[in-house]
């Protein structure tokens, strides 16, 4: 029989689009965990929000302000900050700035979930990963605080972000992601060592051909590059100085290194800058009093215009002569952030710093909020004590990550990029997982290689919790989302699929008495060996092959139809439940009195067929499955075989009865039996379909029967610990919907069921017949 090009499928009806807040509020219901972590996260900033006026302000705050009229260019400090302070200054208040900054928050951890929601992760790990950033108070308190941190980290999250949204990034993403890198340096310097993992992505990622790789490099370098060379050219006009970063680079360099030095070894002009005591006492001291305070030595050269290039040798000397420990100091540091409970570390900014203030501070006697605030036209400053020690009694709490939270997001991370395992190493995640957990190394240890500060760790709320959770899913083989429920049948691609089977089979095809469905996706290797060794009759009524092909890429359906079998078409792939329910009803539709399912892969052994119908035949059950528990097996992998027996143990206490084996897939059933249930599960389906038999009071027998390796193609089924959170989950949403149903009226087919139930029929021997009325 020559196969036919199956028909488009019909274009459905254009349907109205929802209104904007019905679509809000469904996904919010569909989302549900995610909401609740985004409430939570919004009424924490709502608070932050009114215990603060006009917002809260630190000691660099003072010099953000005073740069937002004249917009001169920085290096430590460049004006980016200044210039959004300007704009809100122009258009608004300091307090609706306070507000743009929370809602910036908001919007990363939206960014977080979307991204991993996008690239396939359960809404669990997804919301998991947005909880940080959400739900951190140490986040909320930075995004009340008058500095560039909260804008730079909306930033470099949403650059990222815009490179992995895809998993190949096009050029307006490339040019977009690069300006805002870009724009991102000129709020906080340090946010230029991010395009080291964004190129490396890139390259990685951006094509089969290293042409293609490399124009895509090229487009992201131009788009960071551009604003940073106008600031720099910028910098050049006002200072005399081309590098952004090169005075104040030095300086902090010099801090860092000022804490490990060995000034008796040192040179005449280094040794004069060199501070007194031992490492221990400087380590304790810390980077940031060498580096600012009026007591360190720099104030010996304060006015000498080789000052920066001394700095520079003087930190330059240290690494190449002292390179252990001054990489053990940055690795001290760096270590902090995943301690816990948060504390202080030894020589960095005191973490109350970055705690809630149950009143407002004031820095200095020449720095007060009136003189901050009133530069700009605003009322002093003030606090409301009771928000205030609400929110400091929730972070002090526990109210923020745990430090091994980030080790665990950093483990994930790590091996996921590196490909530890094979899957991980096939899976596609891999360079947006290597982007986001090296875009967080990189501006981590940057930050501490001059110093630590807690401010300095907030990228780790988005970057890691990203980069882990796409490092879990490479792992684990979670490439792909879960399919959701099946639309009631026939949905379009059912109408179609069917429209084409008619076209090649006639409007009513003859099938058989006994048809077998085959469920068939990418099975060109391994179908044709099952069909060639399924009998043409069993126990003298014709048997018949329908295989539904779930929109196979390869020569799957032209295999079937050589070989002779009925061969139905989907053109989407929607899962091995779907085409078994399309089958189902073909089947029936085609005369079958009875169905018949087994897998494309050839682990059934069709010598069985009799044994399988024999229960049917003599009147002894309505559904048969078989069970390798009570036969025999040939599967090598022990988790799956231990699998086997703690879902069968599970559906036995939900369903009040003994099962052996959930998940054969060879079965034998009257044909009616499947028309009468409801289907849905796009895969996983044949607990969904075991469970609803019993439910519905039918006769389920189990009979002895053998599974085979595998010798054929690929198990589409993913890994051992997904197939078995997905499998459970199907279980247990059957069993619940079953047991909802379990009040309401009974059909005519379940009252049928438990009538057939009640005839008492004695099985044979070699059946295992499970009786069960009370789902």
């Amino acid at each position: 029989m020559t196969a036919t090009a199956a028909p488009a499928a019909a274009r459905p009806a254009r349907l109205r689009p929802a209104a904007a807040p019905g679509r809000l509020l469904r996904a919010a219901r569909e989302h549900w965990f995610f909401t609740l972590l985004f409430a939570a996260g919004a009424v924490g900033r709502l608070l932050a929000l009114q215990a603060y006026r006009p917002l809260l302000s630190n000691l660099d705050s003072f010099w953000y302000v005073g740069n937002s009229g004249p917009l001169l260019p920085q290096g430590e400090d460049p004006i980016g900050y200044s210039l959004v302070i300007r704009g809100f200054e122009d258009v608004a208040n300091l307090l609706t700035l306070a507000a743009f900054q929370h809602l910036l928050g908001l919007a990363a951890g939206l960014c977080v979930y979307a991204l991993l929601w996008r690239r396939g992760a359960p809404r669990s790990l997804a919301g998991l990963a947005a909880a940080p950033i959400l739900l951190d108070a140490y986040q909320w308190q930075m995004e009340e605080y008058l500095l560039s941190d909260a804008v730079f980290l909306a930033m470099i999250t949403g650059a990222l972000a815009l490179l992995a949204w895809r998993r190949r990034p096009g050029a307006k993403a490339l040019a977009a992601a690069g300006l805002l890198l870009g724009a991102s340096v000129v709020v906080r310097s340090i946010g230029e060592v991010a395009i080291v993992p964004a190129l490396l992505f890139a390259l990685w990622a951006c094509g089969p051909r290293w042409t293609l790789r490399l124009r895509s490099a090229a487009l992201l370098l131009a788009g960071f590059l551009l604003p940073v060379l106008l600031y720099a050219w910028d910098m050049q006009s006002n200072t005399g100085q081309f590098t952004p970063t090169s005075a104040t680079g030095a300086a902090m360099l010099y801090g860092r290194a000022a804490t490990v030095a060995h000034c008796a070894s040192m040179p005449p002009d280094l040794a004069a800058i060199c501070p007194t005591g031992t490492v221990a006492q400087r380590l304790a001291t810390g980077p940031d009093f060498y580096d600012n305070n009026p007591g360190s030595p720099l104030a010996k050269i304060a006015n000498d215009p080789d000052a920066p290039n001394l700095e520079h040798r003087f930190g330059m000397y240290v690494i190449e002569h002292r390179p252990a420990a001054f990489a053990s100091a940055v690795g001290r540091d760096f270590a902090a952030l995943f301690l816990s409970p948060r504390q202080d570390v030894p020589g960095a900014t005191p973490i109350s710093r970055w705690q809630f203030f149950t009143t407002y501070p004031i820095w200095a006697d020449d720095r007060t909020p009136a003189s901050l605030f009133g530069s700009v036209g605003e009322q002093s400053a003030s606090a409301n004590t009771g928000l205030a020690q609400g929110l400091l009694d929730y972070q002090l709490g526990g109210g923020y990550t745990p430090g091994y939270f980030f080790g665990a997001a950093l483990l994930a991370g790590l091996a996921g990029s590196a490909g530890l395992t094979r899957r991980a190493r096939r899976s596609p995640l891999r360079p947006a997982c290597f982007l986001f957990t090296a875009g967080a190394l990189a501006l981590l240890l940057g930050a501490d290689l001059f110093q630590f500060s807690w401010r300095y760790q907030l990228p780790a709320l988005t970057l890691l919790p990203l980069g882990g959770a796409l490092g879990l899913m490479a792992l684990l083989g979670l490439d792909k989302r879960p399919r959701p429920p099946l639309a009631a049948y026939p949905d379009p691609i059912d109408a179609a699929a069917v429209r084409d089977f008619h076209d090649r089979y006639g409007e009513r095809p003859d099938l058989a008495p006994v048809v077998i469905v085959i469920a068939a996706y990418n099975e060109a290797e391994a179908i044709g060996p099952v069909l060639e060794s399924l009998p043409a009759a069993c126990r003298g009524l014709r048997v018949a092959a329908l295989v539904v092909v779930d929109a196979a890429t390869d020569a799957t359906a032209q295999v079937a139809l050589e070989h002779g079998a009925y061969t139905c078409v989907a053109d989407q792939n929607r899962g091995q439940g779907a085409a078994l329910r399309l089958g189902y009803r073909l089947a029936r539709e085609g005369g079958a009195q009875y169905i018949v399912t087994t897998d494309a892969d050839g682990q059934y052994d069709s010598a069985q067929l009799p044994r399988l119908l024999a229960a049917l035949l003599d009147g002894e059950a309505d559904f048969v499955t078989g069970s390798r528990v009570l036969g025999s097996h040939q599967t090598r992998d022990p988790v799956r075989q231990l699998g086997c027996r703690v879902f069968a143990f599970v559906v036995s206490r939900l369903m009040h009865t003994r099962v052996t084996d959930t998940s054969f897939g060879f079965r034998a059933m009257r044909a009616e039996v499947p028309a009468s249930l409801t289907l849905e599960q796009p895969q996983y389906q044949s607990s969904e379909l075991l469970i609803s038999v019993l439910a519905a009071g039918y006769r389920v027998a189990e009979v002895p029967m053998t599974i085979r390796q595998r010798e054929a193609g690929q198990t589409k089924k993913g890994g051992n610990l997904v197939y078995g959170f997905r499998y459970a989950r199907v279980v247990l949403r059957t069993w619940w919907r079953e047991r909802r149903r379990a009040g309401q009226p009974p059909s005519a087919v379940a009252v049928a069921g438990e009538e057939r139930l009640a005839e008492n029929t004695q099985p044979s021997k070699s059946t295992n017949l499970i009786t069960n009325t009370n789902p």
